[in-house]
């Protein structure tokens, strides 16, 4: 196969070719614009001894972690989410924590897989973006290639056993006269955080400085524009630092894990070309 060398040659290619060069290595970069129509999702990996509370974290929080997929205990293979997914290898690049400390990142975890590992799969907003850009709003992130921004916040989780912390959002800026159709577009998409958590003054929420994103690259708001924010799936991430296992891994933000599932789905099942 070609190798592949730069963002642009990978935007038409199908969703599992795009794993199967992100698998041999050949891409680490952000997965946002990429296999247009295909759900994308967050990863969390923790031990089974940390599952059923993450879960809890989920469904209390549902609108920063939509919950989309989960593997079965020491099992790679994210069966419900397409027909060859790996998740030590299929995601561009991956982030490990011992003890609730960033320690590196990698693109590849097979080294760090253990049996008693469980992998979550998170809707992301990279979802309902296509739609966005099919009714002709335009998003700065996806024009310039750079990872969209996202930064922690104030507004507060419901704690689950050993996990708790702030929401982490995204930032796009949309024109004012936008607004409206883009909430509207993206409340369809529920399992991709649906509609904005916040519009407008980011202090609000207790951001201080868009130009300091924690993740991602800073986007300029022009005059026109206001900072839309949407809950992000890195909201795990932050909890997982409260929560202290003595390993995770999750996606290093801005990589995602693309799937075969149809994102125009209300409730997102993979169902094989065959079936």
């Amino acid at each position: 196969m070609t190798f592949v060398q730069n963002y642009s040659e990978l935007r038409n290619l199908p969703a599992a070719s795009l794993r199967e060069v992100i698998r041999s290595g050949r891409y680490t970069g952000h997965t946002a614009g990429l296999a247009p129509g295909h759900l994308q999702a967050n990863i969390v990996i923790l031990p089974e001894a940390f599952a059923v509370d993450f879960m809890r974290f989920c469904q209390r929080n549902a609108k920063a972690c939509p919950l989309v997929g989960v593997s079965d205990r020491a099992s790679p293979m994210m069966h419900t989410l397409g027909g060859d997914i790996d998740i030590r290898t299929d995601v561009p690049s991956y982030r490990i924590y011992r003890d609730g400390a960033a320690q590196e990142e990698v693109s590849d975890i097979r080294e760090f897989w253990r049996d008693d590992l469980v992998a979550f799969a998170l809707g992301c907003s990279f979802t309902f973006e296509r739609a966005l850009m099919a009714e002709g709003i335009r998003l700065q992130h996806i024009e310039r290639n750079i990872t969209v921004p996202m930064y922690r916040t104030s507004v507060a989780t419901e704690p689950a056993g050993p996990f708790r912390g702030g929401v982490v959002v995204s930032m796009r800026p949309i024109k004012r006269s936008d607004v409206e159709r883009v909430t509207a577009i993206s409340a369809r998409y529920p399992f991709a955080h649906g509609g904005p958590l916040h519009v407008g003054a980011p202090e609000a929420i207790g951001i201080a400085a868009l130009e300091r994103p924690d993740w991602g690259e800073a986007c300029a708001i022009a005059e026109d524009e206001v900072p839309v924010f949407w809950a992000c799936g890195v909201t795990p991430q932050n909890a997982v630092l409260n929560a202290r296992a003595d390993i995770c891994i999750t996606h290093q933000p801005g990589c995602m894990l693309i799937t075969d599932v149809d994102e125009s789905q209300e409730v997102p099942v993979y169902r094989p070309a065959n079936a």
